[in-house]
């Protein structure tokens, strides 16, 4: 009995050393370490290693040039090993109040960091994020505020003839105020889908803040996958477990627009809103600004409220249907209606920068009023979450 007892007793502390283990083992060492002068660090422990290198958009960027042109890509920087086998980077400057993106690259393979465990994905890659808080960075942050709640949600699009997914965020208070709200239709953009701007976005985060502030209506905000073919987010469907790509049909030929109304109406009727143009804004990045442009004006009496960042505007060439016929003609119709907002915000280095000057020509030309606002770099989630917190205010006044 008493040799029973010890084996027992053995074999639980067995279990327990290695259930320490899997709870602690996995971090071995501190990364990123963000100091108190906004310095960051980051480490990886890899003693077998022979070059470990850190990129991500806290870095600046690198220049290369093909037989395409000239791109720009993420910056990168070295890490330097250690007595132990721990590499280590600091940055030489302190870091500004944003949201960054990271990964490492050790001998040529991109690896996202061990020691953090906040990834976010956009489209098919995985990278780990920190923020850096202060100014705007604290609109991005869970701060002690009343918070509001997000929801998937499917519902069923006759046309399109499918179900379909949503993620849907209802202010603080929604559940037991009685009270209707206006909403918001924010679209991703190109290889995004419903996941985009809760995650990327930070929408939830930003929406609390701005309402808590007293900056923002309170408001509902439906996020809709914009990807016609799709149920739902890549691996939330009943296709499997799918590897997410940009390169999906029924992206940009007229099929999501023609299907929104489907959309509309089911918040209408499943959400307390108010039900009328006045009480509705639409807006997306991208892919989801090129869709914003032409529902907004396929349907001129349904949203008052119109923001287009970073763009898309003209359909392809080869592209041919009914929403895209006499685009001329339909805008004058929808401005003739004196939108409350059309906003158009860009980054200045944006490949779409061109196609929305020459957008905003055509504006200026037919003298329809729509406000402007431009920042520094490109088509990137940085100025998005930007674009986010400047439009929200605007809404609903």
């Amino acid at each position: 009995m008493k040799r029973l007892t010890t084996l027992l007793t053995a074999f639980l502390l067995c279990t327990i050393t290695f259930a320490q283990q899997a709870l602690w083992g996995n971090i071995p060492v501190v990364s990123p370490e963000i100091h108190d002068n906004n310095t960051v660090t980051f480490r990886l422990q890899a003693p077998k290693a022979v070059k470990v290198q850190v990129t991500g958009d806290f870095l600046p960027k690198q220049k290369i040039k093909t037989a395409n042109g000239e791109f720009e890509i993420l910056g990168i920087a070295e890490l330097t090993e250690g007595k132990t086998g721990v590499w280590e980077y600091t940055t030489p400057e302190p870091l500004q109040p944003e949201l960054y993106s990271y990964s490492f690259i050790v001998d040529g393979l991109r690896m996202n960091d061990p020691a953090n465990i906040y990834l976010i994905r956009d489209v098919a890659t995985l990278t780990n994020v920190f923020i850096i808080g202060g100014d705007r960075a604290d609109l991005y942050k869970v701060n002690s505020i009343p918070h509001g709640t997000v929801s998937r949600t499917w519902y069923n699009s006759p046309t399109l003839g499918m179900e379909r997914r949503m993620t849907v965020y209802t202010p603080a208070g929604y559940e037991t105020s009685g009270k209707r709200y206006p909403v918001l239709y924010l679209l991703h953009g190109m290889g995004g889908d419903e996941e985009a701007w809760i995650s990327l976005g930070r929408t939830a985060q930003i929406l609390d803040n701005l309402i808590a502030q007293g900056k923002a209506k309170p408001m509902i905000v439906v996020m809709p996958n914009g990807n016609a073919s799709q149920e739902a987010a890549p691996g939330e469907t009943s296709r499997g477990l799918l590897p997410p790509t940009t390169q999906l049909p029924k992206t940009m030929e007229g099929s999501y627009e023609q299907a929104f109304p489907d959309i509309v109406k089911f918040v209408d009727k499943n959400y307390r809103t108010i039900k009328s143009k006045s009480g509705r804004a639409i807006a997306g990045l991208s892919m989801g600004g090129f869709h914003s442009m032409h529902i907004s004006k396929q349907y001129p009496d349904m949203f008052n409220y119109v923001g287009l960042f970073s763009a898309a505007i003209m359909p392809n060439k080869d592209v041919s249907s009914p929403i895209y016929e006499d685009i001329e003609g339909k805008l004058k119709v929808q401005f003739a209606k004196n939108p409350a907002l059309y906003w158009i915000a860009i980054g200045k280095t944006d490949f779409l920068y061109k196609a929305n000057v020459d957008y905003r020509k055509l504006l200026d030309e037919n003298g329809y009023k729509y406000t402007y606002y431009e920042t520094d770099e490109g088509h990137i989630w940085k100025n998005w979450r930007i674009y986010l917190t400047e439009f929200v205010p605007m809404l609903f006044k």
